[in-house]
């Protein structure tokens, strides 16, 4: 396992940002270039390949990974709905649209669909409890979801696979 001449270019660069010695601090934008360029997610393998670039213990890298959700540790779909379950967005809502979700798209937070185009995760706060119920899917926030928005997001979302 290794990055592409491309990605390891842009490693250096971040690592560069930092004193010597203080690599650790690149630790995060390299794991979201591991995650981009091994398939969308991190195994075992691409987070010892991350530890060995930044010269840092295996473990100081799972810490890392496991603890934020934004990194997926098993292969996930093409889209995550990565929905909030913190008290704010329980309170407007959010338990409804997570178990329409698992009805319309026939999984449970965790899984993918058979096709391999959505996964469903519950997260933590985002941050954004005005706008609850939401979910983020990618880099964007999807706020004030209903029923109906959640319907829109998943043609949205099948309509730019099919176009790819």
């Amino acid at each position: 396992m290794r990055f592409s001449e491309e990605k390891l270019k842009e490693v250096e660069q971040i690592i560069a940002r930092y004193p010597e010695g203080k690599q650790k601090s690149a630790l995060i934008p390299v794991l979201h270039l591991a995650q981009e360029e091994f398939g969308g997610w991190l195994s075992v393998e691409a987070m010892d390949y991350v530890a060995s670039l930044l010269h840092l213990k295996p473990i100081e890298v799972y810490e890392v990974a496991t603890f934020y959700t934004m990194f997926h540790l098993k292969p996930v779909g093409k889209y995550v709905f990565e929905v909030c379950q913190t008290g704010p967005c329980m309170l407007r809502g959010s338990e409804e649209i997570i178990r329409y979700i698992e009805e319309k798209l026939g999984i449970r937070p965790g899984e993918t669909t058979p096709d391999g185009m959505f996964t469903l995760k519950t997260v933590e706060c985002l941050g954004a409890c005005g706008y609850a119920p939401m979910m983020q899917l990618g880099k964007y926030y999807r706020e004030h979801l209903t029923k109906e928005k959640i319907d829109a997001i998943i043609e949205e979302c099948r309509s730019k696979a099919a176009s790819n």
